[in-house]
């Protein structure tokens, strides 16, 4: 009878471990999303705001291309190209000139042409695709963010996927809040790739 008794609490302990493991994995997908959403103010609003705008004077722009092996077949490698534009920045005010400025492009303009830029750093510069682009961009990483946010809590809060006693209406909360996560980021996205 003493056996029976140790049996049961090591079983009843089991449970409890594994509902710890779930609320770990909430806490971690909260941090995560914590992170995406400074990553978010960081890389869309805040650098538009804190760099310089001006003009870059292209004199020649080049293409790079990486090959990478692919995963899903041993023989295929995939290709990634990226353009370049070396020139001369002026900034807007006149008080910042760079002879020897280069960005990532979207097309292969010839010399003479001028493309609007924003110098982000001393040596680092971006197309100016405008304050849309700038917040779509935080915006796409804030709805990821929510995404996390949102299954981190559920996780926290039940122990999920090991928790006996979830709660439906906090299941169709998740449920809802992730679908409007996906939706902004698929929204953000798509005013990303054509702004």
């Amino acid at each position: 009878m003493t056996q029976v008794h140790g049996n049961a609490a090591t079983n009843a302990a089991a449970p409890g471990d594994r509902t710890g493991l779930g609320r770990l994995v909430g806490a971690g997908l909260i941090l995560a999303g914590l992170v995406a959403l400074a990553l978010g103010a960081y890389l869309g609003p805040y650098t538009y705001a804190t760099s310089t705008p001006g003009k870059l004077t292209v004199q020649t722009c080049t293409v790079e291309y990486k090959y990478r092996s692919s995963s899903s077949s041993s023989g295929s490698r995939k290709k990634t190209r990226t353009r370049w534009c070396y020139g001369t920045f002026t900034s807007t005010d006149g008080t910042v000139k760079d002879l020897n400025a280069e960005l990532k492009s979207d097309a292969l303009y010839t010399r003479g042409h001028v493309i609007e830029a924003r110098r982000t750093s001393d040596t680092s510069y971006m197309q100016d695709h405008g304050w849309t682009r700038a917040i779509a961009v935080g915006c796409a990483w804030g709805f990821g963010a929510l995404i996390a946010l949102a299954v981190g809590l559920f996780c926290a809060v039940t122990g999920f996927p090991y928790g006996q006693g979830e709660s439906r209406r906090l299941f169709r909360t998740t449920l809802v809040t992730a679908a409007v996560g996906v939706l902004g980021l698929v929204i953000s996205l798509l005013v990303v790739f054509f702004t």
